[in-house]
Order: C-alpha cells, then structure tokens, then sequence
C-alpha cells in the first residue's frame, strides 16, 4: 500500500512542479525531458535486472549451501542465552523460541524469503501467549524492532547489484553495511528495553552486547586514525577474507553432515535466477518514478534544501546526493533499491553517493512493511510504540551509515 501511495505522489508532485515552471519559467524542455525519462529508465531497470540474475544465483546457492549446512543452527544456539533474557515475558524453553531463533539466523544470513515464514509462525506463537489479542504484546515489539533493524552479515542483494553495475569492488561496502546495521539494531534493542525496563546491565546481555560494541568502536577507532589509502586496503582484505572464509565454512560444515554441496549450491541458484527475474516489473516500476521525479527537478529541489541546511551547520554535503535512499527505507524496499540504483546511474556506482546508497540500504529494513506483514497477520490493531522504536532504529542507522561511509570512503 505504501509503494502504491509513493508511485502515485512521485508522478503527481513531478507533473505539479513540471507545470509551474512550465508557465512561470517558460521551461519547455521539461516535460520532453520527463518523457525520455520514462524510456531510459525503464531501460535501466529491465538491464539492471538481467545483469542481476548471476550474482544473485551464485550468492543465493551459497546461502542455500550454509542453511542445509547447518549454520543456521549453529548461530541460533550461540545467541539463545541472549534472547532468553530479552523477552523475559517468554517462558523458558518455550516452542517459540525455536522459529524465533531460526528467523534472526536467516535474516542474519541474508535468507529474507525463508526467514518470512518463520517470523510469521515466531508472531503466531507470541500471539498466543499474549494476553490482548488486538494489543502488541512486549516480546512482538521486541521481536518486530529487532526485525526492522536489519543486523545482516552478508548483504547479498547490494552487492550483487554492485557487481551488475560494474563496481571495481562490489564488497568494498561488507563491513562499512554490517557496523551500520549494527548501530542501529544496538538503537532499537536499547529503545525497545527502556519502554519495557529491561535490564540491560544483566551480565549475559551485558557480555554479548558490551563485548560487541566495544569490538566494533574499537574497529572503526582504528580505522580513523589510519590514512584513507590503508583503510580502503584493509577494509577491502578483510572483507574478501571473512566473505571467503565464511563460504569455506558453509561448504566444510555441509561436507561433514553430508550434504551434496553442488546440488544445494543449484537448488539456491534456481531461487536466486527466479528472484531476479520477478523484481524486473516491480524495479522498472519504481525507477520510471524515480526518473520522472528527478527530471522535473522536484529531487533536486529537496537535495539542494538539504545541502544548504546542512552547509549552514558546517557539515560536508557530499552525502546528501543519497538521501533519497533514506527517505524511502522505512517505507518501501523496492523503492529504496529503486533510489539507490538510480543514484547510481547518476552519480556512479564507485562514488562517494554510490558508496553511501549501498551502506544506506544495508543499513536497516523495511520498518512500515515489516510491521504491516507481521501485526497484519495476527490481526493486532494497537501496535503501540513499536513504530516509534522501528524509526529511531532507522534513524540510528542512516546516521551511523553517513559517518561510517565517510570513515570508509571520503
């Protein structure tokens, strides 16, 4: 509902703003400009979709690879401690736990469409041991938040459209993704404990989550005060390191519970080629929008407000450019990739807005869908203030997104 309702705005507002300088300015180039839009964008999806199909056949096969492997067990059992003190409403050692556990695993894999089916059934079971069945109970708003923030070891999807579009690293952007996105689920598990007095001081929340964050400051510490040259090298060996490394491990771990790797490695393929080619609709769609919207100069108009406000506080604007990724996160997925790709057709897909698109659209998920697909499914009509935490999540994670692009990057 949400795409719908952007689809439409993009081509009023652009055809409203096209008007007005039409006959107040005279600008008869403008329409015809908008006009060539809609074909070469719809262009650009249609070839962004095909060159899409490889990458995403190989890193979904991998991904298929690691499930049947058993990693998803393996990271499930390493952070059930945690989780049993997060929803301290949940008793201990119920069935809930297990679709819970394998859903963070797959989302934290990058499994989005076998992750779906567990969340559903992970809401079903929490529905049942909510008391108030119109109501959010505490551990869906937990569970929900946590969803929305999006903590992804591989973003398989960015760099698979970084590679279609020719990026001369298409993973140079692993790790900056993986530190945003852990900003912003830190935000979100933080907002989600202080509405529902959660202890976080507890010594197991305490050691996963204070362990991990001085790690990461630690890493990004380092990473500033080392020269652009050595951090773009290092982050680029360390990325290609554990990317390859976790691949070893998805295919020694499937060898030992003898699972036929080539065969899982095909079957994920065929989901990855099937993905690719059912967003080409939904991907020219949005970016024809999009189009339509930046040549009748309304992207422009916004952008260009940003940059002076942002110049008025003396902050560097060379972000701002990737905004429009931002904007569209929280409420369309589709139309976040669709802006992100489009920034990269204009600015390039290894500049500096490119680079910090990519770490955008990493940074956290889909906070209205989400909620929408997963309150909508158990019929909760008062979700409280689990939008409210899902965005101050988001908004963590642009932020440390924009800053972490610049360590990185600038």
């Amino acid at each position: 509902m949400a795409l719908n309702y952007i689809w439409i705005g993009f081509f009023l507002i652009a055809f409203i703003v096209a008007l007005i300088r039409l006959i107040f300015f005279g600008d008869t180039e403008v329409f015809p400009e908008m006009m060539e839009s809609t074909f070469s964008m719809a262009k650009t999806g249609f070839e962004i979709s095909l060159g899409l199909t490889g990458a995403l056949t190989l890193w979904m096969g991998i991904m298929r690879i690691g499930e049947k492997g058993g990693v998803v067990a393996v990271i499930a059992r390493g952070i059930s401690p945690l989780f049993t003190r997060i929803f301290p409403e949940i008793p201990k050692n119920h069935p809930v736990f297990g679709p819970m556990l394998m859903n963070f695993s797959m989302n934290f894999l990058g499994l989005d469409n076998a992750a779906t089916p567990l969340g559903l059934k992970t809401m079903e079971g929490l529905q049942e041991l909510n008391p108030e069945k119109e109501k959010a109970s505490n551990s869906q708003i937990m569970f929900l938040v946590l969803n929305t923030s999006g903590l992804t070891l591989i973003p398989v999807s960015i760099m698979a459209y970084r590679a279609t579009e020719g990026a001369a690293n298409p993973a140079d952007i692993f790790i900056p993704i993986l530190l945003a996105t852990y900003f912003s689920t830190l935000a979100g598990l933080i907002t989600v404990s202080i509405f529902q007095k959660i202890n976080l001081f507890n010594k197991v929340i305490l050691a996963y989550v204070g362990s991990l964050t001085l790690l990461i400051v630690a890493s990004l510490l380092y990473f500033q005060s080392i020269p652009q040259e050595q951090v773009t090298t290092i982050s680029n060996t360390v990325a290609a390191l554990i990317l390859l490394g976790i691949v070893s491990a998805f295919i020694i771990m499937a060898m030992k519970n003898k699972v036929n790797v080539y065969e899982s490695l095909i079957e994920g393929g065929k989901d990855g080629f099937n993905v690719a080619i059912k967003i080409i609709p939904y991907l020219v769609g949005i970016l024809v929008a999009i189009g339509v919207f930046r040549a009748s100069g309304t992207l422009d108009f916004i952008n260009d407000g940003f940059r002076v406000f942002f110049e008025f506080l003396g902050v560097n604007t060379d972000f701002v450019d990737a905004l429009p990724v931002a904007w569209m996160k929280p409420l369309s997925g589709s139309g976040a990739r669709a802006a992100m790709l489009e920034t990269y057709t204009n600015f390039g897909v290894d500049s500096f807005p490119g680079r910090v698109a990519s770490v955008l659209q990493g940074s956290t998920e889909t906070t209205f869908y989400v909620l929408a697909v997963y309150f909508g499914a158990v019929k909760i009509k008062n979700s409280r203030y689990a939008a409210t935490a899902g965005l101050i999540a988001d908004f963590v994670g642009v932020i440390a997104a924009i800053i972490i692009s610049y360590i990185f990057f600038y």
